[in-house]
């Protein structure tokens, strides 16, 4: 079985490691009632429409 001859630094290990670390913006979509830029499978929460139906009011207290 293979063993390594010497230690691998930190440093090394962490640069190695973050290139899969990192973070990626979420997708944003256009509202298709408003324009709003809205997260994917989300309510818009400015007017409340998803795939153009009206879900729920804005501004509404429940």
């Amino acid at each position: 079985m293979a063993v390594p001859r010497f230690k691998t630094s930190k440093a090394r290990t962490r640069r190695r490691q973050s290139v899969n670390m990192k973070l990626s913006a979420p997708t944003l979509v256009e509202c298709s009632s408003c324009g709003n830029q809205v997260l994917l499978h989300r309510v818009c929460p400015k007017c409340g429409f998803y795939r153009g139906k009206q879900i729920i009011v804005p501004g509404a207290k429940v």
